[in-house]
């Protein structure tokens, strides 16, 4: 069921209760994770965190510790799927869910005992009725009245036609009712999307308990943008959102302006800024961040030698000399940064890149240390799915957790440094790809697959880095190809999991249009395919569009898919 007060029906519940947090593995996750930490420790709540990379971890988690926890916490996970037929649970449990992902198991929306679903009521969720999908028992055989003995032998006649035509028709109604529930059902679960982001769902509960701090609002702004970056949610939808965090941005932050009683400059401030779309380009330096950030790279073309020319012509246009873009952005002259982006950005209008201004927030340490939101993100997710092997496997997760908090300024530097590898990885790999015709038409979709033994195929391997691989790509793939009909296909995208295992996993991306509203139909899709082949797949992910996938059925399933889709 939804939950529609927060703290009464959430909070107050869990306050004086043992929780298990379970935590899915992407940034919106993390983020909404420790502001319901700073949550719990001011109020001394004994929890235990558990993070969770799929279903499998989600199950195995939650048999292990059912017996010592009555209530659960899950972010980001939990609720697309029927949770109890899943994890089968006493009755005296209660699952928590706050997830972005949708559409919403109706089983879940339906469920007033067990399961209270923490979702902003605003996001269109369009469940269907509750008549329409579920109906009570009928008995269908109807007791036959006993006859009395004086009746005509016409009268038991009569009375058993009418009784065969009533429960024909009892039958022909059920019968109708049962395709109509399938046909409602196939409309709302076929495409797959995301509402609003979890941390700014958990923020909402600290504003409404007033225990909201600048950290939690840094944290719900870090959670949307990483939306924004992995492409989930609409662009309306993020200016809109952004819109929301504004109002509380100028309510912490306010006293900045104010001479006489203005913070300590070692404070942490937080500001919106209309900056440059171009990745971590205060950490790096201009030319690598234009070269590795998808927006410049595929406008340019900056995979072909036309492509460069266009990008020296795109930086003389501005006037700056090559020593200066190409050393690290602090080190750059104060009297070109100071109009950087205005110059930026009128060239661009130019060379036809309209959209580089980004509404965004950036947070400042004192003098020294200010970070974009992007930057906190592409840092956070690269240091959760870092390929160095560290201890077990938990460790990637906590590390990508702390370098969020401000003390950890070390953690966070060093996932900066992984996103540049991981930026540059990407931007190669796309390259090699439409170099080399790697991105094929399979007629209702376009299809690419990396061979093992391509460079940095192990960071492909994870699906954060593989679905921002993808979208790179296709973004790329639409502007370098003449075919008008492709511009307008999805992609799948494959790579080697476990070599030793002979598994892949593989993604599918909605198309890359203007009016596009990032829904998803590969999951239902990749579910059917499989189904009819008998392929050996594993649907572990939480988002349904990625899955694993034995090497030798992945021409069946392909196959399968295309008759499908065609």
């Amino acid at each position: 069921m939804f939950v529609t007060d927060c703290r009464q029906q959430f909070y107050d519940v869990i306050v004086s209760q043992r929780v298990l947090l379970l935590v899915a593995s992407d940034v919106d996750a993390l983020c909404a994770c420790k502001i319901l930490q700073a949550l719990f420790q001011c109020d001394h709540v004994q929890y235990t965190l558990v993070p969770v990379s799929g279903w499998q971890e989600l199950e195995t988690a939650f048999l292990e510790h059912k017996d010592q926890f009555k209530h659960f916490v899950f972010i980001n996970c939990g609720a697309n799927v029927d949770l109890l037929e899943i994890l089968q649970p006493e009755e005296d449990t209660y699952f928590f869910v706050c997830d972005s992902h949708r559409p919403i198991n109706v089983v879940n929306v339906y469920n007033e005992t067990q399961i209270k679903l923490l979702v902003k009521q605003d996001d269109d969720l369009d469940v269907p009725a509750y008549d329409d999908i579920f109906r009570d028992e009928e008995d269908e055989e109807e007791d036959s009245e006993n006859d009395s003995d004086g009746s005509e032998p016409s009268d038991k006649r009569r009375r058993f036609e009418e009784e065969v035509i009533e429960r024909t028709m009892k039958r022909r109604q059920r019968r109708e009712w049962e395709a109509r529930r399938r046909e409602i059902l196939f409309d709302y679960e076929q495409y797959e999307y995301h509402g609003t982001s979890s941390a700014m769902v958990m923020f909402d509960l600290a504003w409404i308990m007033s225990k909201d701090l600048n950290d939690m609002l840094w944290w719900a702004i870090v959670g949307l943008t990483d939306q924004w970056v992995q492409d989930k949610i609409t662009q309306m939808k993020y200016v809109t959102d952004i819109g929301v965090l504004q109002r509380h941005v100028s309510r912490h932050n306010h006293r900045n302006e104010d001479e006489e009683n203005s913070l300590s400059i070692d404070c942490m401030r937080i500001a919106f800024e209309y900056d440059l779309r171009l990745a971590l380009y205060q950490h790096w330096s201009l030319y690598e961040s234009l070269c590795n950030t998808s927006y410049t790279s595929a406008n340019l073309k900056l995979w072909s030698v036309q492509g460069q020319k266009r990008l020296q012509e795109f930086l003389a246009d501005m006037g700056l000399p090559l020593k200066q873009v190409k050393q690290k952005f602090n080190s750059m002259d104060m009297s070109l940064k100071e109009n950087l982006r205005e110059m930026i950005e009128e060239s661009a209008n130019k060379f036809g890149m309209k959209d580089l201004r980004v509404q965004t927030f950036s947070i400042h340490f004192g003098f020294k240390n200010k970070f974009l939101a992007s930057d906190i993100v592409y840092a956070t997710a690269s240091l959760m799915e870092s390929i160095e092997k560290e201890g077990p496997e938990t460790t990637n997760f906590i590390k990508a957790l702390d370098s969020l908090s401000r003390g950890n300024l070390d953690k966070l530097h060093q996932g900066l440094d992984l996103a540049k590898k991981q930026l540059r990885a990407i931007q190669q790999t796309v390259a090699s790809c439409i170099c080399t015709n790697l991105v094929i038409s399979q007629g209702p979709f376009l299809y690419c697959s990396l061979m093992e033994g391509t460079p940095d195929v192990k960071l492909f391997s994870k699906p954060v880095s593989l679905c921002l691989l993808s979208k790179y790509l296709l973004k790329s793939f639409v502007c370098s190809t003449k075919n008008k009909r492709c511009k307008l296909l999805p992609l799948i995208m494959a790579a080697p999991m476990n070599v030793e295992q002979g598994t892949v996993i593989m993604v599918g991306i909605p198309p890359e249009t203007e009016s596009s509203d990032k829904k998803n139909f590969f999951g239902r899709a990749f579910e059917k395919a499989a189904d009819s082949t008998n392929s050996r797949t594993l649907h572990n992910h939480f988002d349904m569009s990625i899955i694993e996938l034995k090497t030798e059925d992945r021409s069946k399933f392909l196959d399968a898919l295309i008759s499908l889709l065609s």
